[in-house]
């Protein structure tokens, strides 16, 4: 029986070892954190990502925690819509919905499905030989003939097999999570945006709300990617969000207020400035963040390292294979993405002027142009 060693114990990680045992491998997931419970973080998993999910069983226990329902769209800091459409009219035209719902969730899903032993918390991984597939641990040494890299933005391995490549920048802005019950009231899920700021909401099953902002300010040196307990300074972030967040529409000041401080992420976003040349070497492949770690602005950073996942248990460990169907893709979708970034930065007035007016003209031509922009990342389906 062939043997994978999977590095790290994230979405994309526990994915690939899901996958691959699926396929028959022998699979130990190494994580270096003494568990694998996550931040108390959010994310989308888009229909791209659920027809991925239902190769490993998963797909049906996510579609029924979709919460979304009715209008959605961008609208202004006061509450004005820029562009909307419906939860209804995209799943008519992609035939699935978009789940939003806790990271730890997911995880949770992933890890009741690996085999019994083959998750290692506590394990760091020292170095990794990709010609004979030998991964050094704390625990010892492994001896793999598939290695799965997946241990994020600041991959250790993806150094050692890229060392020229340039690595991860910071994107411009940092990001805040939070969760709150969901207000009384009319609610509607919606991304605002405002001059160089944006503040996301959008429901979660069980009268929960995960929201989400935006904004250019300094950078604090801690990542999205790492497993910390919040960034920034703790007792500060509630009143960093409402300064910058307080005077715009509601529910968005009744939401911060409602976060328990504890529970709020602050943390830079970064991603990898270039593409790389491959996503694999050797008996090494790169997955997820470690190889393409992007802005989150489509919502699609854990949905390519699901498709990831599956493609590459997929071929069986044809690792030529898995770069040629993973990088063009993923680069495209990295650049977009960051792309859209820069475009919530801008605040030149009249440049913001300019942007509103451009998708206020998109909205009203209707929700067909709206969803046709997500046509070729949605639309994907995983290799039968």
């Amino acid at each position: 029986m062939s043997h994978a060693v999977v590095i790290g114990g994230g979405i994309g990680g526990l994915s690939a070892a899901v996958a691959l045992a699926r396929k028959g491998w022998s699979v130990t997931v190494c994580e270096r954190a003494p568990s694998i419970e996550p931040v108390g973080s959010g994310l989308a998993i888009a229909p791209n990502a659920l027809r991925a999910l239902d190769t490993i069983g998963v797909g049906d226990e996510v579609r029924a925690l979709a919460a979304l329902q009715g209008e959605a769209g961008i609208r202004t800091p006061d509450g004005r819509w820029l562009l909307r459409t419906s939860a209804e009219a995209a799943l008519a035209r992609f035939g699935e919905p978009t789940v939003i719902l806790l990271r730890a969730t997911l995880v949770d899903l992933l890890a009741r499905r690996l085999p019994s032993g083959a998750l290692r918390p506590g394990t760091d991984v020292h170095g990794v030989d990709p010609e004979d597939g030998r991964v050094s641990t704390s625990a010892g040494d492994l001896r793999a003939d598939l290695v799965v890299a997946a241990d994020g933005i600041d991959s250790a391995v993806r150094r050692s097999l890229f060392p020229r490549h340039p690595g991860a920048v910071h994107a411009g802005v940092t990001s805040w999570r939070l969760l709150a019950d969901r207000p009384e009231g009319e609610f509607r899920g919606s991304e605002s945006w405002g001059r160089g700021q944006v503040f996301g909401i959008t429901p979660l099953a069980g009268g929960r709300v995960y929201s989400y902002a935006t904004a250019p300010v300094p950078p604090s040196g801690t990542s999205a990617n790492h497993h910390d307990k919040g960034g920034g300074d703790a007792g500060t972030r509630k009143a960093e969000l409402l300064r910058l967040f307080g005077d715009w529409h509601d529910p968005i000041p009744r939401l911060i207020e409602a976060a328990p401080e504890e529970t709020i992420l602050r943390h830079d976003i970064r991603c990898l400035a270039a593409p790389l040349p491959a996503f694999h070497s050797g008996r090494v492949a790169l997955l997820g963040d470690a190889a393409h770690a992007m802005t989150p602005n489509l919502g699609q950073g854990a949905c390519q390292a699901i498709e990831d996942a599956v493609v590459l248990a997929h071929l069986s460990g044809d690792l030529p294979a898995y770069t040629a169907a993973r990088l063009r893709r993923t680069s495209t979708i990295m650049r977009r993405s960051r792309t859209i970034c820069r475009v919530t930065r801008w605040s030149n007035p009249l440049a913001v002027r300019a942007r509103n007016a451009a998708m206020a003209l998109t909205g009203h031509l209707g929700d067909d142009l709206t969803l046709r922009q997500f046509q070729d990342v949605f639309t994907w389906r995983p290799p039968a």
